[in-house]
């Protein structure tokens, strides 16, 4: 049998990625491959919808809930891509752990579970255009996954600077001395 024409195996395969994919030795730099890359540095495009939409879409990422008699189910839409996460207690991994499906605490479990999802896959903003009545299932979901580290307001685009203007924003990825604060030692005696 020649060479050529030996079967692919897992060993093989994975011995070929790892040749592809290392690093030449004089390259200095490094390539970020993650599409949302732009929109954590605040400078990728963010549409503004129509001024007559109501709620608008001046987002990059959102949160929809849609409750039925039986089910709850929270997606995370992004403005292009459609919804790119999503739970529902229609899972059947969630579904074991609750009594009822769409009860107060199916609805808390799903924002734990909806917020954990968001942090693993790198979205720790977005915006939430639902409006709840306090007390309600619906403002507990919403707590829930503020509480577990998602936050509902997303930072605003940096504005496209020109060469002439006087005065121009820090950029977020840069970080200068005067913001940059040390944590002072107490020295006690």
């Amino acid at each position: 049998m020649s060479r050529s024409a030996r079967p692919l195996t897992s060993a093989r395969v994975l011995h070929k990625i790892k040749e592809l994919t290392k690093p030449a030795s004089d390259v200095s730099t490094a390539i970020n491959r993650n599409p949302r890359n732009l929109e954590r540095l605040r400078i990728a495009y963010k549409p503004s919808g129509y001024h007559l939409e109501k709620p608008g879409r001046s987002y990059w990422h959102t949160l929809e809930i849609n409750s039925s008699g039986r089910y709850v189910s929270a997606d995370v839409k992004h403005f292009e891509n459609g919804i790119i996460l999503s739970a529902s207690t229609s899972e059947w991994a969630i579904k074991q752990q609750l009594y009822k499906t769409n009860d107060t605490s199916a609805f808390v479990n799903l924002g734990h579970v909806l917020a954990q999802r968001c942090l693993r896959a790198g979205i720790t903003e977005m915006t939430c255009n639902v409006e709840a009545v306090a007390g309600s299932k619906l403002e507990k979901l919403l707590l829930a996954v503020q509480a577990n580290g998602v936050s509902f307001k997303e930072p605003s685009r940096l504005p496209n600077t020109q060469p002439w203007d006087a005065y121009r924003h820090e950029k977020p990825w840069e970080v200068s001395e005067e913001s940059a604060t040390l944590p002072t030692q107490n020295k006690q005696n």
